[in-house]
């Protein structure tokens, strides 16, 4: 793909605004992919009639309450549950029989958006018998996603999609069985959030918090630069038990990262790699 060749003095003002929103807000966007950031932030200038970059910065640093709102540009929250469906047939499938190995499970949800891909594996945790023993961190950036995720509502006209998508996913039950329908939304069972942890956390200036078996970061890196990029692959390895699974995206890859060597290939289809038993202290101190 070519990279978008966009004005000098553009870049420059898109520069500012991204520090001035680190500096000010403690939200660090400035490894996110630049094309994708550009267009948002052009949709946003729109959205409150702003001339450009340096116009929408000026009043994000004057009008706090503007940024919550501008929060929904600089984040996607676009998914859908049993996304992919072959992916969870995999992880139903291949990596369920060693997850069952381990007598506790904690599972990663790197992203969690509006909380399909939580609900996701839920549901699936709990067909292959496994919920009861597992602990699902769910962390995104933005609150108002979380605030979503854990509320568990969806448009009812999205259903069918999830259905058939669970349904190729090799689901042991109808999904109707999770949720309950009401004034045009589809509410999942409460007791799919009994084990989940849903908290802030930022792949660009956090930490790891937690060992994992599984980390889920399903069309997460697309949107970072390499640096960026790097760095998220660097806290999953960190975060993994030795031994422990990795599922990114279907565009998503480890081949050009440094950290590529802390992981080997278990599904590469379906971009599905467990971490190496070998140590990961060479690759981090490289």
């Amino acid at each position: 793909m070519i990279d978008e060749v966009f004005p000098a003095h553009e870049e420059i003002e898109l520069d500012l605004l991204l520090e001035a929103i680190w500096r000010h807000y403690q939200y660090d966007f400035r490894g996110y992919s630049r094309g994708s950031l550009h267009r948002r932030m052009e949709r946003a200038c729109h959205r409150f009639g702003c001339e450009g970059f340096s116009h929408l910065q000026h009043r994000l640093l004057r009008e706090p309450a503007m940024f919550a709102e501008l929060m929904g540009f600089l984040t996607i929250q676009v998914s859908e549950m049993f996304r992919d469906p072959a992916y969870f047939r995999a992880l139903r499938e291949k990596v369920v029989p060693h997850l069952r190995t381990w007598p506790s499970l904690k599972v990663w949800i790197a992203g969690c958006a509006n909380g399909e891909e939580f609900y996701s594996l839920a549901i699936l945790f709990r067909e292959e018998g496994l919920e009861d023993r597992t602990i699902f961190y769910c962390t995104d950036i933005s609150p108002a996603a979380l605030a979503k995720a854990e509320a568990g509502i969806f448009d009812l006209a999205r259903i069918p999609q999830f259905t058939e998508n669970h349904r190729l996913s090799g689901g042991h039950s109808s999904l109707s069985d999770y949720y309950t329908a009401a004034y045009g939304g589809a509410v999942f069972d409460k007791s799919l959030r009994a084990r989940a942890v849903f908290a802030e956390h930022s792949l660009a200036t956090d930490q790891v918090f937690a060992e994992a078996h599984l980390v889920s970061s399903r069309n997460v890196l697309i949107y970072f630069d390499r640096g960026l990029q790097d760095r998220a692959l660097g806290l999953f390895g960190e975060s993994l038990v030795r031994g422990g699974f990795l599922g990114l995206g279907a565009r998503e890859t480890l081949r050009f990262s440094r950290h590529a060597g802390a992981f080997a290939d278990f599904d590469a289809g379906e971009r599905i790699y467990r971490r190496n038993t070998v140590a990961l202290q060479a690759i981090a101190d490289a």
